[in-house]
C-alpha cells in the first residue's frame, strides 16, 4: 500500500530534501545540493519567491520507507495578473513505479481543482530563476547546480499518465578554444566606438556590490516581454545577492555601461561547482566548503547563467564586448569548456547569439502539461 504525507516540520522537510540521495546514490551524474541550501529555498521565512507563491510539499511511502516526493505549487502572480491558470509541481523524484507517481500526480490535481486551476505542467519551481523539466536525453552527462537529474524513467511514467510536453530545452556546450577571440575583440572595439560603451571588470565582489540592484532592473527589463515572465521582486533580489554574488568569481561578471555609467548588458558565468558538490555530498562543513572554494578559484568548466540586453541595444552587438572580456578573462585562468544553461528549443535568438561558437548539444529536457480536468487517466 502507498499512502501520501505532507511535509510540514523542520525535520521533515529535510526528510523531503535528503530522498533523491537515497535515488541517486551510486550515480555518477547526479549533483547533490547543499542540505541546508535547499531547506531554505523550501522555506516561506527565508525564500521571498513565497511573497507571490505557495507550496505543498508531499512524499509517498510505502513499507514505512519514502518512496516519492513533488511539491505542488501556486504562482499567484501569474495565476492572478496573468492570468495563466497553472498548478505547478516541481522537486519530482520517484522510485521506478508508476502508482507512486500517479499518486503524487493525483495531489498535485486535487490542489489545482480546489483553487480552479485549468492545468498542470513541471517539473518547475516557484519562477523563471528555478530549476526546469526533467531530463529526456543526455543522461550520461554530469548535471549542474542550476539543474535537475531525473531518471529516464521520470519521463516514461508523465507519458503513460497522459501528459504531454509542453516546453522543450537544450543543455548546449562549446570550448572555449572554438571562440575567436581577436575576432570578438575588434568587434567589441568597434561596437564601443560606435556607441559610446565600455566595459566594466571586476577584481573584488565589494566592486560588484553597487551595481547588482541596477543588474536585476535590467533582468527584469530584458525578459518582461516573455508571457510566462514573473518580475523580480526588491527581497528577492537581496536574497539573490546574498546566495550566489558571494559564490561568483569577480572574473565571471561583466558589465557594460554607456557614456552616463547606466548599464546596458552583462553577463554571468559561474564555476562549474557539479564535482565540488558530489564531493560535498550534501554538506558545507566540516569539507564541502573547501572544495566549493577550490571549484570556484580553479574552474576548467563554467557555466553562462544569465545574459541581459537592454531592449534599446538589442540586435547591435553589444553581446561582442561580453563574449570579448569573457575570453579575455577565461583564456588568463585556463577555462577549457562553456556549458549554457536549459535554453527554450524554439527560442531562436539566443541560438543565434551562440552559433559561432560550434555548440554541441548534449542534453535535452523538458516539461509537461496537462489540462486538470482529464486527470487521473481511466
Amino acid at each position: 500500500m502507498i499512502t501520501l504525507k505532507e511535509m510540514t516540520t523542520k525535520k521533515e522537510m529535510k526528510q523531503f530534501v535528503q530522498f533523491p540521495f537515497s535515488i541517486y546514490k551510486n550515480n555518477p551524474y547526479w549533483v547533490p545540493p547543499i542540505i541546508k541550501e535547499e531547506l531554505d529555498v523550501l522555506n516561506k521565512e527565508i525564500n521571498p519567491a513565497f511573497e507571490n507563491a505557495e507550496a505543498f510539499f508531499y512524499v509517498a511511502i510505502q513499507n514505512k520507507k519514502i518512496v516519492g516526493r513533488i511539491a505542488a505549487i501556486i504562482n499567484w502572480y501569474e495565476v492572478k495578473n496573468q492570468q495563466i491558470k497553472k498548478m505547478r509541481f516541481g522537486w519530482f523524484d520517484v522510485i521506478d513505479n508508476i502508482d507512486v507517481t500517479k499518486l503524487l500526480i493525483q495531489k498535485v490535481q486535487e490542489i489545482g481543482k480546489k483553487n480552479k486551476l485549468t492545468y498542470m505542467e513541471g517539473p518547475v519551481g516557484f519562477s523563471n530563476l528555478d530549476k526546469v523539466g526533467v531530463l529526456t536525453d543526455g543522461f550520461d552527462h554530469i548535471g549542474t547546480m542550476v539543474t535537475w537529474y531525473s531518471n529516464p524513467y521520470y519521463k516514461e511514467h508523465l507519458e503513460q499518465l497522459g501528459f504531454i510536453k509542453e516546453k522543450e530545452y537544450l543543455e548546449n556546450k562549446f570550448k572555449l578554444s572554438k571562440v575567436d577571440g581577436p575576432y570578438y575583440e575588434r568587434i567589441s572595439n568597434l561596437i564601443k566606438r560606435r556607441f559610446k560603451l565600455k566595459s566594466l571588470n571586476f577584481s573584488t565582489t565589494k566592486e560588484i556590490m553597487p551595481y547588482v540592484n541596477e543588474m536585476f532592473d535590467l533582468f527584469n527589463k530584458t525578459y518582461v516581454t516573455l508571457s510566462s515572465y514573473v518580475p523580480i521582486s526588491e527581497n528577492q533580489i537581496d536574497y539573490f545577492k546574498k546566495k550566489y554574488i558571494n559564490f561568483i568569481n569577480p572574473d565571471f561578471i561583466k558589465f557594460v555601461v554607456d557614456e552616463s555609467g547606466k548599464l546596458v548588458a552583462f553577463g554571468i558565468m559561474m564555476p562549474s561547482f557539479s564535482e565540488a558538490l558530489q564531493k560535498a555530498k550534501g554538506k558545507l562543513f566540516p569539507f564541502g566548503i573547501f572544495h566549493l572554494l577550490k571549484a570556484k578559484k580553479n574552474p576548467k568548466t563554467v557555466t553562462s547563467y544569465l545574459i541581459g540586453v537592454d531592449p534599446e541595444y538589442q540586435n547591435k552587438g553589444i553581446t561582442a564586448i561580453i563574449f570579448s572580456d569573457f575570453t579575455t578573462s577565461f583564456n588568463a585562468i585556463g577555462v577549457e569548456t562553456v556549458i549554457r544553461t536549459p535554453e527554450l528549443e524554439d527560442n531562436n535568438a539566443i541560438h543565434q547569439l551562440w552559433k559561432n561558437f560550434d555548440p554541441q548539444t548534449h542534453k535535452r529536457r523538458r516539461t509537461y502539461k496537462m489540462n486538470i480536468k482529464d486527470y487521473p487517466v481511466k
